[in-house]
Protein backbone atom coordinates (compact mmCIF):
# COMPACT_ATOMS: atom_id res chain seq x y z
CA UNK A 1 0.00 0.00 0.00
CA UNK A 2 0.92 3.40 -0.95
CA UNK A 3 -0.15 6.59 1.76
CA UNK A 4 0.51 10.15 0.69
CA UNK A 5 -0.54 13.02 2.15
CA UNK A 6 -1.89 16.39 0.71
CA UNK A 7 -1.38 19.35 3.49
CA UNK A 8 -2.76 23.12 2.47
CA UNK A 9 -1.78 25.43 5.36
CA UNK A 10 -3.79 28.55 4.96
CA UNK A 11 -6.57 25.97 5.11
CA UNK A 12 -4.63 23.65 7.77
CA UNK A 13 -6.55 20.95 5.20
CA UNK A 14 -5.57 17.69 5.05
CA UNK A 15 -6.11 15.25 2.19
CA UNK A 16 -4.62 11.68 1.14
CA UNK A 17 -3.94 9.37 -1.77
CA UNK A 18 -3.95 5.81 -1.16
CA UNK A 19 -2.65 3.70 -3.94
CA UNK A 20 -2.06 -0.33 -4.70
CA UNK A 21 0.86 -0.30 -7.10
CA UNK A 22 0.15 -3.90 -7.98
CA UNK A 23 -3.05 -2.82 -9.36
CA UNK A 24 -2.13 0.81 -10.24
CA UNK A 25 -5.36 2.37 -8.87
CA UNK A 26 -5.36 5.32 -6.27
CA UNK A 27 -8.18 6.57 -3.63
CA UNK A 28 -8.67 10.20 -3.03
CA UNK A 29 -9.63 11.06 0.00
CA UNK A 30 -10.79 14.63 1.34
CA UNK A 31 -9.46 16.72 -2.08
CA UNK A 32 -9.92 20.14 -1.76
CA UNK A 33 -10.46 22.05 -5.38
CA UNK A 34 -7.08 22.45 -6.57
CA UNK A 35 -7.06 18.47 -8.01
CA UNK A 36 -4.35 18.50 -10.30
CA UNK A 37 -1.92 17.99 -7.57
CA UNK A 38 -3.72 14.33 -7.05
CA UNK A 39 -3.77 13.91 -10.80
CA UNK A 40 0.18 14.47 -11.02
CA UNK A 41 0.83 12.72 -7.59
CA UNK A 42 -0.60 10.01 -8.88
CA UNK A 43 1.21 9.63 -12.59
CA UNK A 44 4.57 10.64 -10.33
CA UNK A 45 3.95 6.71 -8.58
CA UNK A 46 2.25 5.41 -11.47
CA UNK A 47 -1.22 5.11 -10.46
CA UNK A 48 -4.41 6.25 -11.54
CA UNK A 49 -7.23 8.00 -9.75
CA UNK A 50 -10.05 5.81 -10.18
CA UNK A 51 -11.70 6.57 -6.79
CA UNK A 52 -12.40 9.80 -4.92
CA UNK A 53 -14.08 10.24 -1.45
CA UNK A 54 -14.60 12.59 1.44
CA UNK A 55 -15.82 11.92 5.31
CA UNK A 56 -18.59 14.74 5.50
CA UNK A 57 -19.83 17.99 4.22
CA UNK A 58 -16.95 20.00 4.53
CA UNK A 59 -17.62 23.93 5.91
CA UNK A 60 -14.14 25.26 5.65
CA UNK A 61 -13.66 24.67 1.63
CA UNK A 62 -15.00 23.47 -1.97
CA UNK A 63 -14.56 20.02 -1.77
CA UNK A 64 -12.82 18.81 -4.80
CA UNK A 65 -14.23 15.65 -5.44
CA UNK A 66 -16.85 15.97 -7.89
CA UNK A 67 -14.18 17.87 -10.29
CA UNK A 68 -11.91 15.09 -9.45
CA UNK A 69 -13.93 12.60 -9.78
CA UNK A 70 -15.04 14.31 -13.20
CA UNK A 71 -11.70 15.07 -14.24
CA UNK A 72 -10.12 11.43 -13.98
CA UNK A 73 -13.49 9.19 -14.54
CA UNK A 74 -13.21 7.93 -11.29
CA UNK A 75 -15.92 6.33 -9.04
CA UNK A 76 -16.94 9.10 -6.70
CA UNK A 77 -18.38 8.12 -3.06
CA UNK A 78 -20.66 9.88 -1.10
CA UNK A 79 -21.70 9.55 2.77
CA UNK A 80 -26.16 8.72 2.50
CA UNK A 81 -25.53 8.23 6.56
CA UNK A 82 -26.87 11.42 7.79
CA UNK A 83 -30.27 11.15 7.13
CA UNK A 84 -32.58 12.98 4.00
CA UNK A 85 -31.72 16.39 5.10
CA UNK A 86 -28.12 15.70 4.89
CA UNK A 87 -27.31 13.97 1.64
CA UNK A 88 -25.39 15.26 -1.29
CA UNK A 89 -27.86 16.94 -4.09
CA UNK A 90 -25.70 15.76 -6.94
CA UNK A 91 -24.87 11.86 -5.75
CA UNK A 92 -26.89 10.80 -8.01
CA UNK A 93 -26.62 12.84 -11.07
CA UNK A 94 -22.66 12.15 -10.28
CA UNK A 95 -23.37 8.33 -10.01
CA UNK A 96 -22.06 8.14 -6.54
CA UNK A 97 -21.58 5.08 -4.79
CA UNK A 98 -23.74 5.61 -1.21
CA UNK A 99 -21.84 5.07 1.48
CA UNK A 100 -22.89 3.65 4.72
CA UNK A 101 -21.89 2.36 8.60
CA UNK A 102 -20.26 -1.16 6.97
CA UNK A 103 -19.66 -0.40 3.49
CA UNK A 104 -16.88 -2.08 2.07
CA UNK A 105 -14.73 -1.24 -0.82
CA UNK A 106 -11.61 -1.75 -2.81
CA UNK A 107 -8.44 -0.14 -4.39
CA UNK A 108 -6.64 -3.26 -5.35
CA UNK A 109 -6.11 -4.85 -2.55
CA UNK A 110 -5.96 -1.76 0.10
CA UNK A 111 -9.53 -2.56 1.86
CA UNK A 112 -11.64 0.33 2.85
CA UNK A 113 -14.14 -0.30 5.67
CA UNK A 114 -16.61 2.53 6.21
CA UNK A 115 -17.71 3.83 9.85
CA UNK A 116 -20.49 6.34 10.48
CA UNK A 117 -19.30 8.74 13.36
CA UNK A 118 -21.33 11.33 13.58
CA UNK A 119 -21.38 14.59 15.62
CA UNK A 120 -19.04 17.33 14.32
CA UNK A 121 -21.74 16.62 11.45
CA UNK A 122 -24.52 14.32 10.51
CA UNK A 123 -23.25 12.57 8.00
CA UNK A 124 -19.88 12.38 8.78
CA UNK A 125 -17.39 9.00 8.03
CA UNK A 126 -14.69 7.67 8.80
CA UNK A 127 -12.62 5.05 7.13
CA UNK A 128 -10.56 2.24 8.09
CA UNK A 129 -7.91 0.98 6.01
CA UNK A 130 -6.82 -2.36 5.60
CA UNK A 131 -3.72 -3.67 3.48
CA UNK A 132 -4.89 -7.09 2.43
CA UNK A 133 -1.73 -8.28 1.05
CA UNK A 134 -0.05 -8.13 4.72
CA UNK A 135 -3.25 -7.50 6.99
CA UNK A 136 -5.92 -8.85 7.99
CA UNK A 137 -6.46 -6.10 10.27
CA UNK A 138 -7.07 -1.91 10.00
CA UNK A 139 -3.44 -0.16 9.70
CA UNK A 140 -5.29 3.01 10.32
CA UNK A 141 -8.17 5.45 9.85
CA UNK A 142 -8.91 8.96 8.03
CA UNK A 143 -11.22 10.37 10.49
CA UNK A 144 -11.79 13.53 8.71
CA UNK A 145 -13.36 16.29 11.47
CA UNK A 146 -14.13 13.21 13.60
CA UNK A 147 -10.76 12.65 15.72
CA UNK A 148 -7.63 15.50 15.46
CA UNK A 149 -4.86 14.94 17.29
CA UNK A 150 -5.34 16.38 20.72
CA UNK A 151 -8.84 17.23 19.95
CA UNK A 152 -12.22 16.73 18.33
CA UNK A 153 -14.19 18.44 15.64
CA UNK A 154 -16.36 20.95 16.76
CA UNK A 155 -20.49 19.67 17.12
CA UNK A 156 -21.59 23.63 17.21
CA UNK A 157 -20.97 24.47 13.64
CA UNK A 158 -24.43 23.37 11.77
CA UNK A 159 -26.02 25.68 14.70
CA UNK A 160 -23.52 28.66 14.56
CA UNK A 161 -22.46 28.73 10.85
CA UNK A 162 -25.57 27.09 8.48
CA UNK A 163 -28.18 28.35 11.33
CA UNK A 164 -29.66 25.23 11.49
CA UNK A 165 -31.17 25.70 15.23
CA UNK A 166 -31.26 23.65 17.77
CA UNK A 167 -28.37 21.11 17.27
CA UNK A 168 -25.67 22.01 18.73
CA UNK A 169 -26.07 19.84 22.45
CA UNK A 170 -27.43 16.56 20.29
CA UNK A 171 -24.56 16.68 17.33
CA UNK A 172 -21.94 17.03 20.79
CA UNK A 173 -24.03 13.89 22.53
CA UNK A 174 -23.58 11.86 19.31
CA UNK A 175 -20.00 12.76 19.23
CA UNK A 176 -19.46 11.46 22.87
CA UNK A 177 -21.32 7.80 21.32
CA UNK A 178 -18.92 8.03 18.30
CA UNK A 179 -16.25 8.43 20.04
CA UNK A 180 -17.04 5.64 22.44
CA UNK A 181 -17.25 3.56 19.98
CA UNK A 182 -13.63 4.33 18.90
CA UNK A 183 -12.41 2.89 22.44
CA UNK A 184 -12.91 -0.06 21.10
CA UNK A 185 -10.83 -0.32 18.10
CA UNK A 186 -7.27 -0.89 18.53
CA UNK A 187 -4.14 1.16 20.45
CA UNK A 188 -1.82 0.48 16.88
CA UNK A 189 -4.63 1.96 15.06
CA UNK A 190 -3.49 5.14 13.33
CA UNK A 191 -5.19 8.47 12.92
CA UNK A 192 -4.91 10.56 10.09
CA UNK A 193 -7.34 13.37 10.85
CA UNK A 194 -8.71 16.11 8.28
CA UNK A 195 -6.73 19.60 9.69
CA UNK A 196 -3.98 20.49 11.44
CA UNK A 197 -3.68 23.23 13.78
CA UNK A 198 -5.26 26.51 12.90
CA UNK A 199 -8.22 25.32 11.44
CA UNK A 200 -11.41 26.69 12.90
CA UNK A 201 -12.77 22.91 12.76
CA UNK A 202 -11.78 22.35 16.57
CA UNK A 203 -10.12 24.37 19.81
CA UNK A 204 -6.94 23.06 19.90
CA UNK A 205 -5.66 21.15 16.84
CA UNK A 206 -2.51 19.74 17.42
CA UNK A 207 0.15 20.73 14.67
CA UNK A 208 1.90 16.92 14.41
CA UNK A 209 0.14 15.63 11.12
CA UNK A 210 -0.73 11.93 12.93
CA UNK A 211 -0.77 10.16 15.75
CA UNK A 212 -2.24 7.36 16.95
CA UNK A 213 -5.27 6.11 18.67
CA UNK A 214 -3.23 4.62 21.97
CA UNK A 215 -1.83 8.48 22.07
CA UNK A 216 -5.01 10.10 21.70
CA UNK A 217 -6.95 7.73 24.35
CA UNK A 218 -4.10 8.98 26.86
CA UNK A 219 -4.06 12.23 26.21
CA UNK A 220 -6.46 13.81 24.18
CA UNK A 221 -9.01 15.50 26.15
CA UNK A 222 -11.98 14.50 24.92
CA UNK A 223 -11.33 10.51 25.72
CA UNK A 224 -10.62 11.50 29.22
CA UNK A 225 -14.03 12.85 29.82
CA UNK A 226 -15.84 9.74 30.61
CA UNK A 227 -19.81 12.00 31.46
CA UNK A 228 -21.82 12.37 28.45
CA UNK A 229 -22.80 15.79 30.24
CA UNK A 230 -19.62 16.48 31.49
CA UNK A 231 -18.37 16.06 27.27
CA UNK A 232 -21.09 18.37 25.82
CA UNK A 233 -20.68 20.66 28.50
CA UNK A 234 -16.54 20.80 27.88
CA UNK A 235 -17.20 20.40 23.82
CA UNK A 236 -19.49 23.48 23.68
CA UNK A 237 -17.05 25.65 26.00
CA UNK A 238 -15.32 28.21 24.41
CA UNK A 239 -15.70 27.63 20.34
CA UNK A 240 -14.35 30.21 18.65
CA UNK A 241 -16.72 32.17 16.37
CA UNK A 242 -17.12 30.02 12.89
CA UNK A 243 -15.77 31.70 9.59
CA UNK A 244 -18.60 33.85 8.20
CA UNK A 245 -18.06 32.38 4.88
CA UNK A 246 -18.49 28.58 6.33
CA UNK A 247 -22.12 28.57 5.84
CA UNK A 248 -21.52 28.91 2.23
CA UNK A 249 -19.08 26.68 2.18
CA UNK A 250 -22.08 23.95 3.64
CA UNK A 251 -24.55 24.63 1.17
CA UNK A 252 -21.73 24.86 -2.07
CA UNK A 253 -20.73 21.58 -1.31
CA UNK A 254 -24.39 19.88 -0.65
CA UNK A 255 -25.84 21.11 -3.40
CA UNK A 256 -22.68 20.54 -5.79
CA UNK A 257 -19.32 22.26 -6.56
CA UNK A 258 -19.35 24.15 -10.08
CA UNK A 259 -16.87 22.14 -12.21
CA UNK A 260 -14.07 24.61 -12.95
CA UNK A 261 -12.59 22.07 -16.18
CA UNK A 262 -8.68 23.70 -15.24
CA UNK A 263 -7.21 27.24 -13.46
CA UNK A 264 -7.30 29.93 -15.70
CA UNK A 265 -4.81 32.53 -14.52
CA UNK A 266 -6.55 36.25 -13.79
CA UNK A 267 -6.18 38.65 -16.19
CA UNK A 268 -3.72 41.58 -14.99
CA UNK A 269 -5.74 45.07 -15.65
CA UNK A 270 -4.05 48.27 -16.72
CA UNK A 271 -3.73 50.39 -13.78
CA UNK A 272 -5.71 53.58 -15.04
CA UNK A 273 -8.99 51.07 -15.14
CA UNK A 274 -9.02 50.54 -10.99
CA UNK A 275 -10.61 54.45 -10.77
CA UNK A 276 -13.35 53.07 -12.55
CA UNK A 277 -13.85 49.85 -10.84
CA UNK A 278 -13.95 51.52 -7.42
CA UNK A 279 -16.26 54.59 -8.80
CA UNK A 280 -18.95 51.66 -9.96
CA UNK A 281 -18.45 50.50 -6.64
CA UNK A 282 -16.78 47.11 -7.38
CA UNK A 283 -14.83 45.30 -4.36
CA UNK A 284 -11.08 46.28 -4.78
CA UNK A 285 -8.81 43.96 -2.36
CA UNK A 286 -5.21 45.83 -1.63
CA UNK A 287 -3.05 42.65 -0.38
CA UNK A 288 -0.14 44.10 0.72
CA UNK A 289 1.05 44.32 4.35
CA UNK A 290 -0.85 46.06 6.56
CA UNK A 291 1.71 48.65 7.36
CA UNK A 292 2.22 49.65 3.81
CA UNK A 293 -1.41 49.86 3.10
CA UNK A 294 -1.77 52.49 6.14
CA UNK A 295 0.87 54.77 5.09
CA UNK A 296 -0.59 55.13 1.76
CA UNK A 297 -3.68 53.27 0.09
CA UNK A 298 -6.27 53.74 -2.60
CA UNK A 299 -9.44 55.35 -1.23
CA UNK A 300 -12.08 52.96 -1.32
CA UNK A 301 -9.98 49.74 -1.58
CA UNK A 302 -9.53 47.00 1.50
CA UNK A 303 -6.38 45.48 2.77
CA UNK A 304 -6.33 41.61 3.45
CA UNK A 305 -2.70 41.04 3.36
CA UNK A 306 -1.55 38.28 1.15
CA UNK A 307 -0.54 35.72 4.16
CA UNK A 308 -1.52 32.64 6.12
CA UNK A 309 -4.99 34.57 6.98
CA UNK A 310 -5.78 35.70 3.48
CA UNK A 311 -8.01 33.05 2.44
CA UNK A 312 -9.86 33.14 5.87
CA UNK A 313 -10.13 36.87 5.68
CA UNK A 314 -11.33 36.91 2.00
CA UNK A 315 -14.16 34.40 2.57
CA UNK A 316 -15.58 36.78 5.18
CA UNK A 317 -15.36 40.25 3.74
CA UNK A 318 -15.78 39.51 -0.16
CA UNK A 319 -18.79 39.16 -1.87
CA UNK A 320 -20.03 35.57 -3.66
CA UNK A 321 -22.27 36.77 -5.83
CA UNK A 322 -20.47 39.68 -7.96
CA UNK A 323 -17.02 40.37 -9.58
CA UNK A 324 -13.94 41.67 -7.48
CA UNK A 325 -10.35 42.94 -8.07
CA UNK A 326 -7.16 42.31 -6.54
CA UNK A 327 -4.70 44.88 -6.70
CA UNK A 328 -1.35 43.47 -5.73
CA UNK A 329 2.32 44.20 -5.24
CA UNK A 330 3.91 41.74 -6.98
CA UNK A 331 5.68 42.65 -10.59
CA UNK A 332 4.84 39.54 -12.61
CA UNK A 333 1.73 36.66 -12.55
CA UNK A 334 2.94 34.71 -9.77
CA UNK A 335 1.43 35.91 -6.88
CA UNK A 336 -2.20 36.56 -8.22
CA UNK A 337 -2.00 33.27 -9.51
CA UNK A 338 -1.90 31.53 -5.78
CA UNK A 339 -4.43 33.92 -4.67
CA UNK A 340 -6.60 33.28 -7.43
CA UNK A 341 -6.30 29.04 -6.56
CA UNK A 342 -6.76 30.23 -2.83
CA UNK A 343 -10.02 32.18 -3.44
CA UNK A 344 -11.01 29.53 -5.70
CA UNK A 345 -10.33 26.91 -2.97
CA UNK A 346 -13.34 28.81 -0.61
CA UNK A 347 -15.87 29.16 -3.90
CA UNK A 348 -14.87 32.78 -4.84
CA UNK A 349 -14.83 32.23 -8.68
CA UNK A 350 -15.95 35.98 -9.00
CA UNK A 351 -11.94 37.38 -9.15
CA UNK A 352 -12.51 39.62 -12.55
CA UNK A 353 -8.32 40.56 -12.37
CA UNK A 354 -5.94 42.27 -10.67
CA UNK A 355 -3.76 45.35 -10.73
CA UNK A 356 -0.27 45.80 -10.24
CA UNK A 357 1.54 48.09 -7.96
CA UNK A 358 1.59 50.98 -11.01
CA UNK A 359 -2.14 51.44 -10.35
CA UNK A 360 -1.40 53.19 -7.02
CA UNK A 361 1.04 55.47 -8.66
CA UNK A 362 -1.51 56.06 -11.69
CA UNK A 363 -3.82 56.95 -8.59
CA UNK A 364 -2.08 59.22 -6.93
CA UNK A 365 -1.05 60.73 -10.03
CA UNK A 366 -4.49 61.25 -11.11
CA UNK A 367 -6.79 61.42 -8.22
CA UNK A 368 -4.62 63.26 -6.01
CA UNK A 369 -3.55 62.03 -2.16
CA UNK A 370 -3.84 58.73 -0.56
CA UNK A 371 -4.91 57.80 2.10
CA UNK A 372 -3.35 57.22 5.34
CA UNK A 373 -4.34 55.37 8.61
CA UNK A 374 -2.92 56.35 11.83
CA UNK A 375 -1.27 54.40 14.57
CA UNK A 376 -2.15 55.26 17.77
CA UNK A 377 -0.57 54.73 21.31
CA UNK A 378 -1.77 53.39 24.62
CA UNK A 379 -1.82 57.37 25.61
CA UNK A 380 -3.78 58.61 22.81
CA UNK A 381 -6.40 55.88 23.09
CA UNK A 382 -6.88 56.81 27.41
CA UNK A 383 -6.72 60.16 26.67
CA UNK A 384 -9.55 60.08 23.99
CA UNK A 385 -11.70 57.44 26.54
CA UNK A 386 -11.48 59.85 29.14
CA UNK A 387 -12.80 62.65 26.81
CA UNK A 388 -15.49 60.89 25.22
CA UNK A 389 -14.17 62.11 22.40
CA UNK A 390 -13.52 58.77 20.61
CA UNK A 391 -15.47 55.33 19.87
CA UNK A 392 -12.96 52.44 20.82
CA UNK A 393 -13.92 49.73 18.57
CA UNK A 394 -12.86 45.96 19.59
CA UNK A 395 -13.12 43.88 16.52
CA UNK A 396 -12.06 40.76 17.88
CA UNK A 397 -14.61 37.46 18.44
CA UNK A 398 -17.35 37.76 20.85
CA UNK A 399 -15.92 34.87 23.40
CA UNK A 400 -12.43 37.31 23.40
CA UNK A 401 -14.51 40.02 23.72
CA UNK A 402 -16.89 38.23 27.02
CA UNK A 403 -13.67 36.81 28.51
CA UNK A 404 -12.29 40.96 28.60
CA UNK A 405 -12.54 44.32 26.99
CA UNK A 406 -11.52 47.66 27.31
CA UNK A 407 -14.22 49.68 29.54
CA UNK A 408 -16.11 51.87 26.96
CA UNK A 409 -15.39 49.68 23.73
CA UNK A 410 -17.74 48.85 21.62
CA UNK A 411 -17.27 45.14 20.32
CA UNK A 412 -18.28 44.22 16.25
CA UNK A 413 -16.40 41.47 14.90
CA UNK A 414 -14.30 42.05 11.69
CA UNK A 415 -16.84 39.62 9.60
CA UNK A 416 -19.41 41.84 10.67
CA UNK A 417 -18.36 45.37 10.04
CA UNK A 418 -19.75 45.31 6.35
CA UNK A 419 -23.15 45.25 7.95
CA UNK A 420 -22.71 47.52 11.01
CA UNK A 421 -20.50 50.01 9.90
CA UNK A 422 -23.30 52.76 9.48
CA UNK A 423 -24.06 52.19 13.00
CA UNK A 424 -20.86 53.48 14.01
CA UNK A 425 -20.85 56.91 12.37
CA UNK A 426 -21.37 59.04 15.36
CA UNK A 427 -19.42 61.94 14.98
CA UNK A 428 -16.48 60.71 16.89
CA UNK A 429 -13.02 59.32 15.48
CA UNK A 430 -12.70 55.83 15.93
CA UNK A 431 -10.37 54.13 17.21
CA UNK A 432 -9.69 50.48 16.00
CA UNK A 433 -8.09 47.43 18.07
CA UNK A 434 -7.99 43.59 18.51
CA UNK A 435 -5.26 41.68 20.51
CA UNK A 436 -2.66 42.45 18.96
CA UNK A 437 -2.78 44.28 15.78
CA UNK A 438 -3.73 42.48 12.57
CA UNK A 439 -7.49 42.03 12.74
CA UNK A 440 -7.70 45.87 13.46
CA UNK A 441 -5.75 47.02 10.29
CA UNK A 442 -7.75 44.72 7.99
CA UNK A 443 -11.05 46.55 9.75
CA UNK A 444 -10.18 49.99 9.19
CA UNK A 445 -9.63 49.32 5.84
CA UNK A 446 -13.56 48.22 5.24
CA UNK A 447 -14.20 51.37 7.48
CA UNK A 448 -12.24 53.83 5.69
CA UNK A 449 -14.27 52.16 2.27
CA UNK A 450 -17.27 52.12 3.60
CA UNK A 451 -16.74 55.92 3.96
CA UNK A 452 -15.95 56.51 7.79
CA UNK A 453 -13.07 59.04 7.49
CA UNK A 454 -11.75 59.11 10.89
CA UNK A 455 -10.57 56.27 11.39
CA UNK A 456 -7.09 55.44 13.57
CA UNK A 457 -5.79 51.54 14.51
CA UNK A 458 -4.66 50.63 18.05
CA UNK A 459 -2.18 48.71 16.59
CA UNK A 460 -0.47 47.41 20.30
CA UNK A 461 -4.19 46.36 21.18
CA UNK A 462 -5.64 44.42 24.43
CA UNK A 463 -2.42 42.79 24.28
CA UNK A 464 -0.76 46.20 25.32
CA UNK A 465 -3.48 47.10 27.26
CA UNK A 466 -3.28 44.20 29.77
CA UNK A 467 0.30 44.28 29.96
CA UNK A 468 0.36 48.12 30.75
CA UNK A 469 -2.03 47.07 33.57
CA UNK A 470 -5.16 48.95 32.74
CA UNK A 471 -8.80 48.57 34.10
CA UNK A 472 -10.64 46.23 31.75
CA UNK A 473 -14.17 44.56 31.88
CA UNK A 474 -14.74 40.50 31.90
CA UNK A 475 -17.89 38.59 32.30
CA UNK A 476 -17.01 37.38 35.98
CA UNK A 477 -16.21 41.39 36.92
CA UNK A 478 -18.68 43.82 35.13
CA UNK A 479 -17.60 46.99 36.83
CA UNK A 480 -13.82 46.76 36.12
CA UNK A 481 -10.91 44.91 37.57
Amino acid sequence: MLLKRFYEPKLAQASYLVGCPSTGEALIVDPNRDVLAYVQAAELEGLKVQHVTETHIHADFVSGSRELAHRTNARLYLSAAGGNDWQYDYAVSAGAVPLRDGTRFRVGKVEIEVLHVPGHTPEHLAFLVTDTSSASEAMGAFTGDFIFVGDVGRPDLLERAANVQGTMEESARQLFESLQRFRSFPDFLQIWPGHGAGSACGKALGAVPQSTLGYEKRFNWAFGVSDEADFVRMVLAGQPDPPRYFAKMKQINKSGPRLLGGNRPPARLPGAELAAALARGATVVDTRQAEEFKRGGVPGTINIPANRAFTAWAGSLLPYDEPFFLLTDASGGGLPDQLARELSGIGLDGLAGYFGPEAVETWRSTKGALQVIPDLTLSEVKDGLQTQQVTLLDVRGEDEWRSGHVPGSVNVPVARLGQQAGGLSNGRRIIVHCQTGARAAIAASVLKAKGLSDVGVFAGGYAEWTAAGQPRVTESSPAGN
